[in-house]
């Protein structure tokens, strides 16, 4: 297969940004659909399917953009100053998002988003650069079986007992000893993007991998498609039976969770690709392909817009207060009005958006 560039990864991508902007800025947090809210500890929501999917992604960006540069026996060593760069770039942008709006760096929190897409991208890209493809599905069974081991039998300092509670699992425990003081503001004593679990979100990064790879293979198209909704049943079902003694948990982003979402991800991909590629039904696609095209630059103007409006001041309130009010609280109910809300700095979001994806305007992280 020579093709490079899937439209259907480009519309998954675009979803899922865009999934990102909305479930991270309701109109009001205290007027919130379920649906759109992270699970409280375990279990797993429709917004707990977001990040996960957006590693995977990576991970199968990694196979289609670097395969045809190893076929073509470049030096495998000549590649690693652009990875470098790339997660260097995307770890600072995290990092200044954290920074707005006063860029007061005493107290930033180090751990985010952008920074774990940036390791897991660094980590991924170099296991794919080095790693013959076979090996693929052992490293991600041994970085599954190893933090299902580090985060239950051995003992977390100070407290003893294996344990999967937030402020004394071994994870929490290494943020405070390695990163204290610049942890997650609501909680500060743990980060839901701490050190410890971003060895597992690696895992959903090479799971997209192994994906792309099979992308590649020389199967029949309808044989991928075939093939990815019965791994990612497989790998749905597996996630559920280790969920009964290792729970499902974004905050931990525990072994069971990887699976779990892996497999979703898997099968929603497999759906867009025969949706989209095979069929040719993507007349519906234009928004999210201007969202797939510019995902990381939709999802730093999401945060800037975001930060500044609840930093300026408007009577007595915060811009996004006075907005919020004004334009949906005044007459829609609560919960719709905090929806469209969310909604309408999607769309704003996309209007430039969709003009860079018509003047094939791609700004390169």
């Amino acid at each position: 297969m020579t093709q490079t560039r899937l439209a259907s990864l480009d519309v998954f991508r675009g979803i899922t940004v865009a999934a990102m902007i909305l479930v991270n800025n309701p109109g009001s947090w205290s007027t919130v659909y379920k649906p759109l809210l992270h699970a409280k500890w375990h279990g797993c929501t429709p917004t707990d399917l977001v990040f996960p999917f957006f590693l995977f992604i990576v991970g199968v960006s990694i196979v289609l953009a670097y395969s045809k540069r190893l076929e073509r026996s470049v030096d495998r060593k000549s590649l690693i100053p652009k990875i470098i760069r790339r997660t260097l770039t995307l770890f600072g942008l995290g990092l200044l998002l954290h920074a707005l709006p006063d860029f007061d760096l005493v107290g930033i929190r180090i751990p985010g988003v952008l920074q774990r897409i940036a390791i897991v991208f660094l980590g991924a890209a170099l296991i794919f650069i080095y790693t013959p493809p076979k090996r693929l599905p052992f490293i991600l069974m041994g970085i599954l079986l190893l933090y299902w081991f580090l985060m239950q039998v051995v003992p977390v300092p100070d407290y003893g007992t294996p344990n999967l509670e937030p402020e004394t699992n071994l994870g929490a425990w290494m943020d405070r000893l390695l990163l204290s003081g610049h942890l997650w503001s609501q909680s500060k004593t743990w980060d839901p993007e701490g050190l410890l679990s971003t060895l597992p979100a690696l895992g959903t990064g090479i799971m997209g991998m192994i994906t792309g790879q099979y992308l590649l293979s020389k199967n029949s198209p309808e044989d991928k498609v075939i093939q990815f909704f019965l791994w990612g049943a497989i790998s749905i079902v597996a996630g559920l039976f280790w969920d009964l003694v290792f729970p499902i948990n974004k905050a931990l982003w525990t072994s069971s969770y990887v699976l779990y979402t892996g497999g979703i991800a898997l099968q929603f991909l497999a759906f867009l690709y025969w949706l989209v590629d095979l069929k040719g039904r993507d007349k519906w696609t234009g928004p999210f392909m201007a969202y797939g095209r510019n995902a990381i630059t939709a999802y730093v103007a999401s945060g800037v817009v975001a930060i500044y409006c609840g930093y300026i001041k408007v009577g007595g309130t915060s811009l996004k207060g006075w907005l919020f009010k004004n334009l949906f609280a005044s007459w829609l109910p609560p919960y719709l009005d905090s929806l469209l809300g969310a909604l309408t700095l999607v769309v704003i979001l996309w209007i430039p958006l969709w003009w860079m994806y018509k003047k094939n305007i791609i700004i390169k992280v």
